[in-house]
């Protein structure tokens, strides 16, 4: 018997489900192609299923046609990229998460006030490469404590710091501890900007790892959030695999293991979690349980040309 413990919550957040479903009321009110920019979330699955609906992914703005519908991405963009698509003329739905855009608009409070910005995050992310384009003056990214220690800023007596949503909590504590050691006078929202979901999914994590003795979190290797949940598991000295969905699974994870955590990024849909319990099944028996954990009932507002759709 493989007992099968779920997390709770698990999978898609409020910002994943509002991106998606933009996505999904444009194509029904406009018809396809709908254009996205970027991937409208980290998820292959989602990418490729709306894709075979009649979204078209592209990487820049130059790449759409003239008067193709257009959708940003949950990561939200740059200015320069909301600058290019006015430029052409195109019909633009934002699908950015609300709170993404609260840390463009805390970024650009604190430039506003004279301050240099640290954007704690990853380098590369799509959500770190768009903050760092909604924020005017100089922006120092930041990814580890040694990369904060390192820090020279112009001017270290008018700093404040924001961060990437989707972020370790823990790490991003020790990051913020030593801007505050070496810039005493640093502002800032602590790890209030790493997203509720994202911190409810990492505690469900550590409270998984109490019960069982492997995890799985079901996500692409490209969702941050996602690689997050895998690494806490690890830390936590569980083995602790990311997989896209069950066909990722290896035989030999599971000799001699009776007990197995089950979770999702942000950006995994259930589907695939029941997929990975069904594909469970080929090693045994399977009994599965619901850890007690927060209940998410956050909803945010659609854009109003989608509001009817």
């Amino acid at each position: 018997m493989l007992r099968v413990v779920l997390a709770q919550p698990r999978g898609f957040c409020a910002g994943v489900e509002r991106a998606i479903d933009i996505v999904e009321r444009a194509l029904r009110k406009y018809g396809p192609p709908i254009y996205v920019r970027h991937e409208i979330v980290h998820n292959r699955y989602v990418v490729e299923d709306l894709r075979r609906r009649g979204a078209v992914f592209v990487d820049h703005v130059e790449q759409i046609p003239p008067g193709g519908l257009t959708v940003f991405s949950a990561h939200g963009v740059a200015r320069r990229v909301e600058e290019l698509a006015r430029a052409r003329d195109l019909p633009v739905i934002d699908a950015t998460c609300p709170l993404v855009a609260k840390v463009h608009g805390e970024g650009r409070r604190y430039a506003a006030q004279g301050r240099e910005i640290v954007l704690i995050g990853h380098a590369g992310h799509a959500e770190v490469e768009g903050t760092l384009g909604q924020i005017d003056g100089r922006v120092h990214l930041v990814q580890s404590v040694a990369d904060a220690m390192a820090l020279t800023p112009g001017t270290p007596d008018r700093l404040a710091y924001v961060t990437q949503t989707t972020l370790s909590v823990d790490d991003t504590r020790q990051i913020i501890a030593a801007l505050h050691r070496r810039f005493p006078g640093i502002v800032g929202p602590d790890v209030r900007d790493i997203c509720y979901a994202t911190q409810n999914r990492q505690q469900a994590v550590r409270e998984l790892a109490d019960e069982v003795e492997m995890i799985l979190v079901v996500g692409s290797a490209n969702s941050s959030n996602s690689n997050r949940l895998r690494e806490i598991g690890e830390e936590l000295g569980k083995p602790s695999y990311l997989i896209d969905d069950a066909t990722a699974m290896r035989p030999e994870w599971f000799a001699g293991v009776a007990s197995v955590g089950l979770t999702a990024g942000a950006s995994a849909p259930e589907l695939l979690v029941q997929g990975v319990i069904d594909g469970l099944r080929r090693y045994g028996e399977v009994r599965v349980q619901t850890l007690a954990g927060v209940a998410e009932d956050v909803r945010f507002r659609f854009p109003a040309e989608l509001a009817d759709a």
